[in-house]
């Protein structure tokens, strides 16, 4: 969910005031409708819109305040039209912390080497085969997940192997998978800049995301061709 649209589900949620106050009354959420558990589910949306901001417990307060405040129709604390064009800046400078402190961390963990370019590389499998050029089509299983834990992408789920030519894809795969052997499982560790930067990819993928990947190379060039052509879900633009 991109922030403009963010701003527009919160105000919009005025509809729902009257759910909201209910639950407010009763100390929790109740659910027991199908509206309920859809309404609980756009909570958990608008949640995951907003990981990026990386908001400590004072500042998740503060957010509640201006989601209540909008659903009742309460004269609000500041001006949107003048703190709404910030929700950018905000996002790139919380999303560079938090992804800066998770490649820190990643660095750190047992077998994990940093390359050159600021990727992690972890060997999860040692493969017995040959490495890809970056030249080469390879054959990947994978899974792609923000630094929150939330998924964004698997072939696993579509039960269907990926195949694409390697410098097709973003440069943190063009370099890590390089380094892997057919047969081998690897997790890449991509900063943003490696990944898709300030743009992000919406509306899966906030801007300045660092990403991580589970990698599993399957195949090079034509080893594999039984399995069905697709593009990776997230090609490099």
């Amino acid at each position: 969910m991109r922030f403009g649209m963010l701003a527009a589900a919160l105000l919009g949620l005025a509809g729902m005031q009257a759910q909201a106050q209910g639950a407010a009354a009763q100390g929790q959420a109740q659910l027991k409708t199908d509206d309920d558990k859809t309404i609980y589910a756009l909570g958990l949306s608008i949640g995951r819109s907003v990981k990026v901001f990386d908001l400590s417990p004072a500042e998740i307060e503060i957010l509640k305040k201006g989601l209540t405040d909008s659903l009742t129709n309460a004269k609000p604390a500041v001006e949107l039209e003048t703190y709404g064009p910030k929700f950018q800046a905000l996002a790139k400078a919380r999303g560079e912390k938090v992804g800066q402190k998770y490649l820190e961390e990643a660095a750190k963990e047992k077998g994990a080497v940093k390359l050159p370019s600021g990727m992690i590389y972890k060997e999860l499998k040692a493969g017995t085969g040959a490495s890809p050029k970056a030249t080469d089509t390879v054959k990947v299983n994978y899974r792609g997940t923000l630094t929150s834990g939330v998924e964004f992408d698997s072939s696993y789920k579509r039960n269907e192997p990926a195949e694409f030519p390697l410098n097709g894809v973003i440069p943190c795969w063009t370099e890590g998978v390089q380094k892997m052997k057919v047969g081998g499982k690897a997790q890449l560790v991509c900063p943003a800049k490696l990944a898709y930067g300030e743009q992000g990819s919406p509306p899966t993928i906030p801007p300045n995301s660092t990403l991580v990947f589970e990698v599993e190379l399957l195949g090079i060039g034509g080893q594999g061709a039984d399995v069905p052509r697709a593009q990776p879900a997230q090609p490099k633009k």
